[in-house]
């Protein structure tokens, strides 16, 4: 035992001095980039090469999954509410003194390259040409005129997106609505052999576009700290910002869970609350909330051992799951930015580059953070709150008359029998919007559609409508055009148009 103590003991201070290594070798590197700075460009590329300091020693301190399972808990039935009973309290006659106190904050650093798109991910087309940010936009100023206030919106961007979506800002420069944008910080991509920066400057045009990468969502206590903009917004009197993915379109301003924030029943504010909704199969891998230390805790598939990763999927033992729309307030983001006290596990993102380059970016999620915020709660919100575009799949069903659009927001069609969404998969020869947009001559009638699937080459004529279950599979060579005016109803189309009842 004492011999194995020694050789434990040995390894560990092994490890220590390999960590001390690495970590003086990545300063080194940082150094040298941070050399290759423009006087303007020096203050800010510090900042961002300081966070990613710390989150490159935490990486090298943190081993496996970051939770341990056994003291994996349910929340506590009070720490989740259900949406129902925080609508029922209803609203106060000055709801206008109450919005004006809020904040909405839109994550606007994504690219459209999963649909084919080049350029900001909130600059695609969704719906009658209005894009995700035309949406917002409108929501905010209904919003606005409604109730005579002043809710600003704010993005944050990524330097991949920045440039695009300032020029896109001047079209809004009459509409009553405040933006602000602030930036992301930009993290040097690292070499998975050596775990040393892949960048040699601070350029990120050209051939080094692919070196630096910003670090997810996590990434927002930071950056809107150090931005400036928490402390003017602060002293204008704002209180409270609500955050969400630009491409979630559900994600509307909820009078009632703004009520709840400022007018809590146990006269006790919330300092944080994430919206969860009901799992359903299609969302097995989402973040789950639990109760770990006596804290709420947030708990992604990344974090789990390999030996609970099924549990943790399953839809009886971890119901809900985490919508990313999140009310959090704006002094304790002030106070444990200050304090440093912001604990969010890290995310390890591994990527092949197009030379075929191995690299890692370390992420983290801004729902994460719950477990630092004090008096933090889960509500179980409606599953029409959580509506994201992030395939063509999805764009299909949010440009189809399954919703109708009223100032900006989505609501689905009270024609529809079911509130359930259908299932659509569209094939590969779908994946680019605008290879999709040619597939679709218009977009079919879907409020009796189940379940869609499409493979291969396939059109769509004019005026189309599905119902039921549709399969519609071209056969590799084969092309199937559904024509004008078709009906297809628990219906499978194969290779060779042979229309057969489902």
């Amino acid at each position: 035992d004492f011999s194995k103590a020694m050789s434990q003991a040995g390894t560990s201070q092994f490890q220590e001095v390999i960590r001390q290594e690495l970590e003086y070798s990545m300063k080194v590197e940082l150094d040298k980039i941070l050399a290759t700075a423009s006087s303007n460009e020096v203050e800010h590329t510090k900042k961002d090469l300081e966070g990613f300091k710390k989150l490159f020693h935490r990486f090298l301190q943190e081993k496996g999954p970051s939770v341990d399972w056994g003291k994996i808990q349910r929340p506590p039935e009070d720490s989740i509410q259900p949406y129902e009973k925080i609508k029922a309290r209803g609203l106060p006659d000055n709801i206008a003194s109450v919005l004006n106190k809020l904040v909405v904050v839109k994550l606007n650093g994504g690219l459209g390259t999963s649909m084919g798109c080049k350029g900001p991910k909130s600059l695609i087309g969704v719906r009658n040409e209005n894009t995700f940010l035309d949406l917002t936009v409108q929501q905010i100023e209904h919003l606005n005129k409604s109730y005579n206030t002043d809710v600003p919106l704010v993005l944050m961007n990524s330097f991949n997106t920045d440039d695009d979506t300032k020029k896109i800002l001047q079209k809004y420069s009459h509409s009553r609505v405040k933006i602000y944008t602030f930036n992301q910080s930009r993290y040097p991509r690292i070499n998975k052999e050596t775990l040393l920066p892949i960048a040699k400057d601070v350029s990120y045009s050209g051939e080094n576009t692919e070196c630096w990468y910003p670090p997810g969502h996590g990434d927002i206590y930071a950056s809107f700290y150090n931005s400036g903009l928490l402390d003017n917004l602060i002293a204008e009197g704002k209180e409270y910002i609500f955050v969400s993915n630009i491409d979630n379109l559900g994600a509307t301003v909820d009078l009632y869970i703004l009520n709840h924030l400022m007018n809590p029943p146990n006269g006790k504010r919330c300092e944080f609350v994430m919206e969860v909704t009901n799992k359903t199969r299609a969302d097995v891998k989402g973040g789950t909330l639990t109760q770990y230390e006596n804290k709420l805790r947030l708990v992604e598939i990344a974090q789990v051992p390999k030996a609970h990763v099924d549990e943790f999927k399953s839809v009886s033992k971890f119901k809900i799951f985490n919508t990313n729309n999140l009310w959090i307030a704006l002094s304790a983001i002030k106070r444990l930015q200050e304090k440093n006290a912001i604990d969010m596990e890290i995310i390890v993102n591994p990527k092949t580059l197009d030379g075929g380059l191995n690299v890692i970016q370390l992420e983290t999620a801004v729902g994460a953070a719950i477990k630092s915020f004090e008096n933090s709660l889960g509500i179980n919100v409606p599953r029409s709150r959580f509506l994201p575009v992030k395939t063509t799949s999805d764009l299909l069903l949010v440009m189809s008359n399954l919703y109708s659009l009223n100032a900006g927001s989505l609501t689905m069609s009270e024609k529809r029998e079911f509130p359930t969404v259908p299932l659509v998969k569209l094939g590969s020869s779908f994946t680019k919007v605008q290879d999709y947009l040619r597939r679709f001559e218009s977009i079919p009638d879907m409020l009796e559609l189940d379940h869609l699937t499409v493979s291969g080459d396939v059109t769509f004529g004019k005026n189309v409508s599905l119902k039921g279950t549709v399969i519609i599979i071209a056969n590799h060579g084969d092309r199937i055009d559904i024509p004008a005016g078709a009906l297809l109803e628990n219906k499978i189309v194969s290779g060779n148009l042979r229309i057969l009842d489902h």
